[in-house]
């Protein structure tokens, strides 16, 4: 009865909320999970709002396709000998939501504020704590804005670009009201923030001088047209009552699913089920200073013991694709080195048991039940161990202790994954560290250590390139943990909408058409 009661409510305010937005066939109703936490980029942020925030604002450049960074409100840069100085050339023409043109001046201004409001989620990026700090922001003349670091910072552009920074959107001054407060985005993107009831929705509509680049949508960058006039963003926190809304025809988009529900509507006419793999990634960690699993050999049966194809399809619901590298199969740094990965050879065993002098010690594997993936990773784990002869077991705890337990460390085995990055070397640095710095530190070799540093502190191209080559030989070379898949994008859209993915954990509204 209460369930009925709580889904019933649930399924009033949706109605609610799709009659303020309308439902014309010019409409595009998609659910959001919950309310976003705020309209200001980067600011009091998290995910949703990101997601709402990047199609409405942009920046002077933005994360493409591959994860290089792509020319947007500025049409080229250069950077200085030294690595200091970057100097961005705007494009002409662009022009704000509210009519107003892009000036160097206004994006000077922009950036300032962003830097300088106290929970701008991105400090730390940009004052010398996490990367080099930002000394200077000039506009020398109304098309050139020139940003100055302390010192140089390979980094900086992929750092700027992040969702959780807002992309460092460049937003007018009006966005503030005179008292100086944050009221609401006006940038430069295809749609225009109109409207906020909080808890029921959030209305975007296109702008109707937007001038999208030429070519392909890239990413978050590229070609960007809105082909709806309004889009209606219902927050619809029950999974169940969006999914019902899908197919009542009051939503026509369900951006995030889990890949048991994704399976479950591929089974249905009239939905297209999309996923696709982000640079987040789905592991099976394992504590290389436990006295049983700090044996090289050891963590290197575990990995020969596990049939990853399998093991992939049956814990993604046929959705995954392996991968055995921390660099995503969409960047362009995944080279033929990294395809490499450890095959499936339950015969080298036992020969690998004996040389850790493995005496059948138990093996625990912590997961949890809020993450459907994580469980099943756990079980067929467990299940393809012990046909090899390692005695493991499951421990399933909440989420909240599981990550406890990761962050300090306290584990043998976990089936863990992590949220997406935006730059593979963001991921290495993610398992990569001293222990005694970091106690959520997977692999604390010295030699890693020295290769994430140097990556994090080498520019875009072939040195980067043999760079991530060496850090992929090394992990297959100690196998610290075991590197299953990338994590998945799984949406689904009605058969009438057409051009919608999402792409990266990101609802792109660009390019998407309702044809009903």
């Amino acid at each position: 009865m209460r369930l009925g009661n709580r889904i019933g409510a649930s399924a009033l305010g949706l109605m609610a909320a799709l009659a303020a937005g309308g439902a014309a066939a010019q409409t595009l109703n998609v659910q959001l999970s919950s309310d976003i936490r705020s309209s200001r980029p980067g600011v009091n942020r998290d995910a949703l709002s990101d997601m709402v925030a990047l199609n409405v604002a942009e920046g002077l450049f933005a994360i493409g396709e591959r994860g290089d960074i792509v020319p947007m409100l500025a049409e080229s840069w250069t950077v200085s000998d030294d690595g200091t100085v970057y100097s961005f050339a705007l494009r002409e023409g662009r022009i704000f939501h509210n009519g107003a043109p892009v000036t160097a001046d206004l994006v000077k201004q922009s950036w300032e504020a962003m830097l300088a409001a106290p929970d701008f989620n991105c400090t730390g990026f940009f004052d010398g704590s996490r990367g080099a700090a930002v000394t200077s922001i000039e506009a020398p003349d109304a098309k050139t804005v020139v940003i100055t670091l302390a010192e140089p910072d390979a980094m900086f552009l992929k750092y700027a670009a992040q969702s959780q920074c807002g992309g460092m959107a460049v937003t007018h001054p009006d966005s503030f009201t005179a008292e100086g407060d944050w009221d609401h985005p006006i940038g430069t993107g295809p749609f225009v923030f109109a409207d906020w009831r909080r808890g029921q929705n959030v209305t975007l509509e296109k702008f109707a001088d937007y001038q999208p680049l030429d070519g392909e949508a890239d990413g978050l960058a590229g070609h960007k047209e809105a082909m709806v006039e309004t889009v209606n963003l219902v927050v619809t926190p029950d999974r169940a009552t969006a999914v019902a809304a899908l197919r009542g025809g009051d939503l026509d988009v369900v951006p995030y699913l889990s890949t048991a529900e994704a399976a479950e509507l591929q089974e249905e006419d009239g939905f297209v089920v999309k996923s696709a793999p982000h640079g987040g990634m789905i592991t099976l960690l394992m504590q290389t200073e436990d006295p049983v699993l700090s044996s090289t050999e050891l963590r290197q049966a575990v990995a020969r013991a596990l049939d990853i194809p399998q093991l992939v399809d049956v814990a993604t619901n046929g959705l995954g694709t392996p991968n055995a590298s921390l660099v995503p199969i969409s960047s362009l740094y995944h080279s033929a080195v990294h395809d490499r990965g450890v095959d499936y050879a339950p015969g080298e065993v036992p020969a690998l048991l004996e040389a850790a002098g493995y005496d059948g010690q138990e093996l625990v594997i912590q997961t949890n039940r809020r993450n459907p993936i994580n469980e099943n990773v756990a079980v067929l784990a467990q299940a393809m161990l012990q046909m090899a002869g390692i005695n493991a077991r499951i421990e399933v705890l909440e989420w909240a202790t599981q990550l406890d337990r990761f962050r300090s460390g306290s584990f043998q085995m976990s089936a863990f994954n992590y949220s997406n990055r935006a730059d593979p070397v963001l991921a290495y640095s993610a398992v990569v560290d001293s222990k005694e710095d970091r106690g959520s530190a997977i692999w604390d070799d010295p030699r890693a250590i020295e290769l994430v540093d140097e990556t994090l502190q080498t520019p875009d191209g072939e040195a980067r390139q043999a760079l991530f080559d060496e850090l992929h030989e090394l992990y297959l070379e100690q196998m610290p943990f075991v590197m299953l898949a990338n994590n998945l994008t799984v949406s689904v859209n009605a058969g009438y909408v057409q051009g919608y993915s999402t792409w990266n954990g990101f609802a792109r509204l660009w390019g998407v058409s309702v044809e009903k």
